[in-house]
Parts: structure tokens; sequence; C-alpha cells
């Protein structure tokens, strides 16, 4: 049983060597790219959130002084 699961750990291993080869990593310049597009979107995103993090702030405080 134990030769079984060794084999069957090996023959894991050995496809995801085998995987890892099919990877096509992107270019230098491509990378650049989507990682400023990343961390623009994030501050975007992180802006409208606060935005509405703030509205919301506003009309609780503005519901309980009533």
């Amino acid at each position: 049983m134990a030769e079984t699961e060794k084999a069957k750990k090996q023959s894991f291993f050995k496809n995801v060597r085998a995987e890892f080869k099919k990877i096509q990593w992107p270019d230098r310049e491509t990378m650049l790219k989507q990682s400023v597009a990343v961390v623009a979107i994030s501050v975007v995103v992180g802006v409208i959130v606060a935005f509405i993090d703030f509205l919301a702030q506003y009309g609780v405080n503005f519901l309980t002084s009533l």
C-alpha cells in the first residue's frame, strides 16, 4: 500500500512539473503594464469605497442625531 501511495505522489509531482513547463510567462513590458493597471484600479476602487463609507457614516450620524 505504501508503494502505491509513493508512486501516486511521484506521479503527481511529475505531472505538476510537466504543467509548469507549459506556462508561458509574460514579458517584462506586459508585466509592467498589467501591474500598473492593477495598482491604478485598486486605488480607484479604494477611493470609491472610502467615499461610500463616508456617505454611510454621514447618513447614520444624521439619522441618530434626530
